[in-house]
């Protein structure tokens, strides 16, 4: 097992990877109450829910099990977890537990910022995308039918347990969409993580445990790292948004059920590094190389059929990281380094988003 902190002074917490974690202690040495509610969805629960309860001893112990998909991320849905909690009675000394992927993470640690003002919550993912990114942070929110995550909070999970050994039920589309959040890691702020991701994509591709826990462990650290520094992102930590602005107006054009967020994060990269080639900072090899390490995971590097650029405009005007009506981008001044800016000629952006609802 490998564990490395986040480091948050006194909300700092673990991050447990290795293999076959979920029947060990750990989860229950982070508990602090005589209550737990593990909250999952419906496709995690039959293959994963009786180990992770078995492990948690004589604790009260209850279960919420959730739809599974982006659709479902609501405030509707939300209530379910808030109505569980009220009919088994739980208290302010409860501990929720997140075990699936991104959407139930995000769920569950927005139901603990809520509850009684806020309880303790660990993540649990299941997914390779939850597990290198929305696992860690504290970012937690649900959507609406206009704006992805636009109602959320900052909470801090006691600590996150990633077990290898669930990535080998994981299904192709969604451990290639976890890839792109790793690929994400290498070109924002570590070149050498890029480079050895370009030359140990057959190991990934085949699940290798030894890379996979090193792609994992290092995608791990350089979010730890951001966001000890910025933890509400009032700064750099916007820089771990790379294609996400570009990524959500395609999620919620889709209506959350077309795309994978990764699918729309990888979409929204190669938007980004177009989009740095028109303000002079990335070369065309440079944009190749980017669309490159995306498109061998079957990610896809064009925009939604029928999308355009109005709809790109409209959507992206919603975005949370508009400041006195201006959209600021996360762009990259060469692979491995990114930056948030505001400033940038306006007949780029309408070239970049022309460019790519046109010609893909």
């Amino acid at each position: 097992m490998q564990t490395l902190d986040v480091a948050l002074a006194e909300r700092s917490y673990p991050i447990h990877i290795g293999p076959d974690l979920l029947s060990t202690s750990l989860i229950r040495e982070r508990i602090r109450g005589n209550q737990v509610m593990v909250v999952t969805n419906e496709t995690i629960a039959p293959r994963y829910l009786e180990r992770v309860t078995a492990s948690l001893g004589d604790l009260q112990c209850d279960t919420v099990i959730l739809p599974d998909g982006e659709q479902y991320k609501t405030l509707a849905t939300l209530e379910r977890i808030f109505d569980a909690l009220m009919e088994k009675r739980h208290s302010r000394t409860t501990t929720l537990v997140a075990l699936g992927g991104g959407v139930v993470g995000d769920m569950v640690g927005f139901a603990a910022a809520c509850f009684q003002r806020g309880v303790d919550f660990i993540q649990v993912p299941t997914t390779l995308l939850a597990q290198v990114d929305s696992s860690v942070g504290g970012k937690t929110a649900v959507n609406h039918p206009r704006g992805k995550n636009m109602i959320g909070a900052f909470h801090q999970p006691r600590s996150v347990i990633i077990d290898i050994r669930v990535l080998d039920t994981l299904p192709e589309r969604e451990f290639a969409a976890g890839m792109a959040e790793v690929i994400k890691y290498g070109l924002i702020r570590d070149p050498r993580f890029f480079d050895w991701l370009e030359q140990h994509r057959s190991d990934l591709q085949r699940r290798d445990d030894a890379a996979l826990t090193e792609a994992i462990l290092r995608s791990c650290r350089n979010k730890a790292e951001v966001v000890a520094a910025d933890e509400t992102e009032q700064g750099n930590r916007a820089l771990l948004n790379l294609g996400h602005t570009f990524g959500h107006a395609m999620e919620t054009f889709t209506g959350y059920r077309q795309w994978l967020h990764g699918e729309a994060v990888a979409a929204g990269m190669v938007m980004a590094a177009r989009m740095s080639r028109e303000l002079g900072w990335l070369s065309n090899d440079d944009v190749a190389r980017v669309a490159g390490s995306l498109s061998p995971w079957g990610l896809p590097v064009t925009a939604p059929e029928g999308m355009t650029t109005a709809d790109f405009s409209d959507l992206m005007a919603l975005d949370k990281k508009v400041r006195n009506g201006r959209l600021r981008l996360v762009l990259l001044k060469r692979i491995g380094e990114a930056l948030v800016t505001g400033e940038y000629d306006p007949n780029a952006l309408t070239r970049t988003l022309e460019a790519f609802c046109d010609k893909g």
